[in-house]
């Protein structure tokens, strides 16, 4: 039977996050997961008067494609696609997965290879309009611990909010860490000092993902100095990585360690000469997002967290660190609190603000 509110969140994403307008050409990717949710986006698209382009991908390819291709093909450049995406004014991201865990076994240097290899286009994207949006599928519901019905009520309930309402309340704090300069965290395994000053901080209210609902900043890149320890574990290529501990100095990692899968973590902090640096610094604001799935979309959005981001910093908050990582790590602030230029603002999850 199908759900009216994948209509009602297509049309958010075309009219409200999008903002599609007429003659545009908007490439959707996403998987055969996703399948009616992509359709719908293509009837929106359609009906606005621009130009959908889809690239739908299958089940099992990519595990596939990681255990049997060999150096030359993970070398091999999709030239085309890089046009495509050229000359696209939008791309819309559909975020689905079959399974989770489907690169566990595969080579993380493969991996980070042929992510390096991709980067090019990937750079590309983020200069364009791109929206990332989660749709409910089952994979996702079993990383949460939650049935497919109550993994469904919760990503719409996490994306169709009153995104106004939402703003007006929370734009005050972005405003707060526009003025900032000197951000300390402290708390639980965590003792963390950098500069925002003369940063750009992003209030995202659902124009770039959804669900939506954080503020983030890019650290002056070699202002951390201290320690962090990330309690949530946290998935890349489809391998956990768990109990994330990084060491700065002078915005350096120059420690680092995990209880599982470090030497992914290793892979990932040593893929270029900007991936051992911090690029972004965001803070949870979702109001309906209120416990760990698992998924990053949802996570970093947690009313009471911060994640940091090693590597790439986005060109809206400054740029000028390229890095073909960008990996979002999330930590529970509930025993901790935010200091802003010797303020607190934020105290176990609790704005004071």
């Amino acid at each position: 039977m199908e759900d009216s509110r994948t209509k009602k969140l297509a049309k958010l994403v075309v009219d409200y996050c999008a903002e599609v307008k007429p003659s545009q050409n908007v490439i959707i990717t996403g998987s055969t997961e996703a399948e009616d949710f992509i359709v719908e986006l293509y009837k929106q698209i359609l009906i606005k008067g621009a130009n959908p382009l889809i690239s739908l991908h299958p089940k099992d390819i990519d595990y596939f494609y990681f255990k049997h291709a060999n150096l030359k093909q993970l070398k091999s450049f999709p030239h085309y696609w890089l046009n495509a995406v050229k000359k696209a004014d939008a791309h819309i991201t559909v975020e689905t997965e079959f399974n989770t865990r489907e690169l566990s076994s595969c080579d993380p240097k493969k991996i980070a290879l042929r992510t390096k290899i991709m980067g090019p286009i990937e750079a590309h994207i983020l200069k364009r309009k791109n929206m990332i949006v989660t749709y409910p599928c089952v994979a996702y519901a079993i990383e949460a611990d939650m049935s497919f019905e109550e993994w469904k009520d919760f990503t719409f309930s996490s994306c169709l909010i009153d995104w106004n309402k939402f703003r007006k309340r929370y734009i005050k704090v972005k405003k707060y860490f526009d003025r900032g300069k000197e951000v300390h965290l402290l708390g639980e395994n965590m003792d963390l000092k950098f500069s925002i000053n003369n940063k750009h901080v992003v209030f995202e209210d659902g124009k770039d993902n959804m669900p939506g609902g954080e503020i983030y900043m890019a650290p002056v890149k070699t202002s951390l100095n201290g320690h962090i320890k990330f309690e949530y574990p946290s998935l890349y290529e489809g391998k956990e990585i768990k109990d994330i501990y990084l060491e700065f100095k002078k915005g350096k990692i120059i420690k680092y360690s995990a209880s599982k899968n470090k030497k992914m973590l290793k892979a990932v902090i040593e893929s270029d000469k900007n991936s051992c640096y911090v690029g972004e610094f965001g803070i949870g604001l979702n109001p309906n997002i209120k416990r760990f799935t698992n998924n990053l979309l949802f996570d970093e959005k947690i009313s009471g967290t911060i994640h940091l981001a090693i590597g790439h910093v986005y060109l809206e908050n400054g740029g000028g660190s390229d890095s073909v990582i960008h990996w979002d790590i999330v930590k529970d602030m509930k025993k901790a609190k935010i200091i802003l230029d010797g303020k607190v603002v934020q105290e176990n999850g609790k704005w004071k603000i």
